[in-house]
């Protein structure tokens, strides 16, 4: 991963705790923060394993609100948010006119006219510029600052957040709830990036300050591990998750980049609905693709992807999976390219792989 130098970047209200902790902290989308600890391999292990915490305050959370809410979103995203029920979340993609990918969301339904969406960091101002511009009748958008976010992954996740909030280990995967941890409303959901059991923790800055210490504290009888970016990113790659700028980006459709699971075309209209028909009628020129090296080395975003020696497209992401002790990548292929030989170039020679169907990684 290239680390570009920091130049004035945002501090998330964890920064303090991080430089403490000897983080090494670099520049992501404007915002300073933890890259690693004691460091990516091992952060990683113990998200698989026992549970890490990350902070995650550089996402850009905003609050819909107002009768006409759930007409709104559902109007501005493809997924059907229509038909969120209260406490639930969803995954959802903010498309263009023509169904290329402005953004891809949570959204989390806390009651009627109430909605939590998560946005990417980099894609704050631009999101908010989009919304804003078309926002439904009764409707508010809200950005909330200065906010706060931690998110606590791993199999022992739950055991860690227990004393704080026992309510919480009643919720199953993509529940949301707001609850009061220490006097202090949380939105709490059962939520993550990583493919293990976990929980995402939402609030005002404030909120969240002394609960950080307090679970770090809390998790020591179970191994909670301080982790960084960098085993956020092997993390959700051994998922196949995308990440905006890299994945998805305005230059490909929702349908190419593989996530068809979260276009629901029957729904009521929404923007890029009409081109997404159109598209699923006559075929992607583009096609998403998983492939894991058979044998070593690194695939980095950018690297050629080969079938029978000829170049059909580029990966997006790519990196050395703990989990499985090889190379993985994303890319994006030409729609039609068939072939038995699939290969990434890596440092200047192809290097074999298998196409995969993410995930990569699955618990036994």
């Amino acid at each position: 991963m290239t680390v570009p130098p920091i130049a004035s970047p945002k501090r998330t209200p964890f920064h303090a705790h991080h430089q403490k902790a000897g983080a090494r902290l670099v520049d992501f989308a404007g915002w300073e923060m933890p890259i690693q600890f004691e460091g990516i391999l091992a952060e990683h292990a113990a998200v698989r394993e026992r549970a890490g915490i990350f902070d995650i305050s550089h996402m850009a959370p905003l609050w819909v609100t107002g009768p006409g809410a759930r007409a709104t979103l559902d109007r501005l995203t493809t997924n059907d948010v229509a038909a969120l029920p209260d406490g639930r979340g969803m995954y959802t993609l903010l498309c263009r006119e023509d169904g290329r990918v402005v953004d891809d969301w949570y959204i989390y339904r806390l009651e009627a006219g109430r909605y939590l969406v998560i946005a990417n960091a980099g894609r704050a101002a631009v999101d908010t510029a989009w919304v804003s511009a078309r926002l439904g009748p009764e409707t508010e958008l809200t950005p909330i600052a200065p906010a706060a976010a931690l998110a606590l992954q791993g199999p022992r996740a739950a055991d860690v957040l227990k004393p704080f909030a026992p309510a919480a280990l009643k919720m199953k995967k993509n529940d949301v709830a707001e609850l009061d941890i220490r006097g202090h409303d949380v939105v709490v959901a059962r939520t993550g990036y990583t493919g293990e059991d976990g929980f995402e923790l939402f609030a005002p800055a404030a909120a969240l300050a002394d609960l950080y210490s307090a679970l770090l504290e809390a998790g020591v009888p179970h191994g909670l591990a301080l982790c960084g970016l960098g085993a956020r990113d092997t993390l959700r790659l051994e998922m196949g998750y995308r990440l905006y700028g890299h994945d998805l980006d305005e230059e490909h459709t929702a349908l190419e980049s593989g996530l068809g699971w979260v276009v629901k075309l029957d729904k009521s209209d929404f923007i890029g609905r009409d081109a997404l028909r159109r598209e699923k009628e006559k075929g992607s020129t583009r096609r998403f693709v998983g492939l894991r090296l058979k044998e070593r080395g690194v695939p980095r975003e950018g690297a050629g992807i080969l079938i029978d020696g000829r170049v059909v497209g580029n990966t997006t992401s790519g990196t050395f999976s703990p989990s499985l002790r090889g190379g993985i990548a994303l890319g994006f292929v030409d729609g039609a390219a068939t072939g038995a030989d699939w290969a990434v170039v890596v440092h200047g020679r192809p290097v074999p792989a298998d196409k995969v169907t993410p995930p990569f990684y699955r618990k036994i």
